[in-house]
């Protein structure tokens, strides 16, 4: 039954991500209900930050954030290839890196707290 659960949270992941990346490269994305782009980065890296630490309950904090920054940082390399027709911004990194830190921060909290058994 673990496993399954944890299959279903990888697959989520690994689909959501698949989906951030796509949005975040496409030359023209569609209109999403959510504006500014910085909100949209930290709703995309706060849900994948949240479904990596589900996917992986005993991961490492720290390795699931330095993975996430580092995708992050990917994508705003490869959005500066004019082809794309996007811009490379370092603040939208940095937003990406500040939810991250800040989701990993309220989880860690989280792990910390006696548990009621």
């Amino acid at each position: 039954m673990i496993l399954r659960a944890r299959t279903f949270w990888r697959i989520l992941l690994v689909a959501t991500a698949a989906f951030v990346v796509t949005m975040a490269l496409l030359p023209h994305p569609p209109k999403v209900p959510i504006e500014g782009d910085k909100y949209q980065h930290m709703l995309a890296f706060g849900t994948l930050t949240i479904l990596s630490v589900t996917a992986y309950p005993q991961g490492s904090l720290f390795r699931i954030g330095e993975r996430l920054a580092f995708l992050g940082a990917m994508i705003e390399v490869v959005q500066s290839i004019p082809a794309l027709n996007r811009t490379c911004d370092i603040m939208d990194w940095v937003a990406d890196t500040a939810v991250i830190v800040t989701v990993l921060m309220v989880v860690a909290l989280f792990r910390r707290r006696p548990s009621a058994t």
